[in-house]
């Protein structure tokens, strides 16, 4: 194993794109010769009968997943459930393949623990994952996907593109979660409106019986965020995942005004929204908490305050591949210290 941790340094010496790629790719290869998977299993994942939860009818085995943006096109749930994850989620995916924004689109801020992407939806489309999630059924932990609009389907047409991503993948999902939110898909944001999310979430509920949720953005207003959460929980969806990445350049001076910014910079606002939307909702829906989670102590603290899941990206790689293990044995830890 100490091979893998060789493997994280010399990645983060690459471009970022291109340590992903190799990452996946890594992962891939793993998945298909088994014994490499087997090993990583062994050593990463921890089973606990208290880590447990049961919803939406399965079985989370523990509460820290994997947040969308990392397989994008569905190829490595085998691999990422062998790292520790409890539960995985895949995409952002589109009807139709598309290519992204102009590289580079990835950047490091090594300093402030954060990157930096501006990637707009790149993956293979929904025929294309839905072919890579048939071939690894049954999965070893529940797994989401992530749905959003093409870059070139008008405002008007977003509800057809959602409601073609439920047909097509729907019986491959555990839970879905509609994107609305990410900074990197021009007018993307603008579907944020109540009346428009709430339009989405009933003509994608119509079409299935997994529970739906929506994703938002950080860079809501408080009385915005509420509103939202309240009408859409309202409206039928099973919860929220709380949040995208920021818009809020101003956190690291100087940045180029590009991209969503993930990592420990959101950390603050990503915390205080998910407590407001807890409250506002008094139990209502499941909330799925997302921004600047790189410990047990942050997990237990978004466990504590309203969210009954958590999602990891951005510290997985600045950490490496043993971060999940060490987050679910601390977080052992923290249970029984209360």
């Amino acid at each position: 194993m100490l091979s893998l941790n060789a493997l994280h340094k010399s990645l983060l010496r690459l471009e970022p794109e291109t340590a992903h790629e190799l990452a996946i790719d890594a992962l891939r290869a793993s998945q298909a010769a088994r014994l490499p998977l087997s090993l990583l299993r062994r050593r990463c994942v921890i089973s606990d009968r208290r880590l447990e939860q049961r919803i939406w009818d399965r079985t989370f085995p523990n509460p820290v997943g994997l947040a969308a943006g990392f397989d994008k096109n569905g190829e490595v749930v085998h691999g990422m459930a062998a790292a520790g994850f409890g539960f995985l989620e895949v995409g952002t995916v589109t009807p139709m393949p598309q290519r992204g924004n102009p590289k580079p689109r990835v950047f490091r801020h090594r300093e402030q623990q954060t990157l930096r992407n501006a990637l707009g939806f790149n993956n293979h489309g929904a025929r294309a994952m839905a072919k890579k999630l048939k071939g690894q059924r049954p999965y070893p932990v529940p797994v989401g996907i992530n749905i959003g609009k093409n870059r070139n389907t008008a405002a008007d047409d977003a509800a057809l593109d959602y409601q073609k991503l439920v047909d097509e993948l729907d019986e491959l999902s555990d839970y879905l979660v509609i994107n609305v939110s990410s900074p990197n898909t021009p007018g993307l944001r603008d579907l944020q409106r109540v009346a428009t999310v709430v339009e989405l979430l009933e003509g994608c509920m119509r079409r299935t019986p997994r529970p739906v949720l929506v994703k938002l953005a950080p860079d809501l207003e408080d009385g915005e965020a509420v509103e939202l959460a309240q009408a859409v929980v309202e409206a039928g969806a099973a919860g929220l995942v709380m949040t995208n990445t920021t818009i809020d350049y101003s956190l690291i001076p100087g940045v180029e005004p590009r991209g969503g910014l993930s990592g420990r910079v959101l950390k603050k606002r990503s915390f205080e929204l998910l407590r407001l939307v807890a409250a506002s909702l008094g139990g209502r829906g499941r909330l799925i908490s997302v921004g600047g989670i790189d410990s047990a102590e942050e997990v237990y603290a978004r466990l504590k305050n309203g969210a009954s899941l958590v999602q990891i990206y951005t510290a997985l790689v600045y950490q490496g591949p043993f971060l999940i293990n060490r987050i679910v044995g601390d977080l052992l830890g923290l249970m029984d210290r209360d």
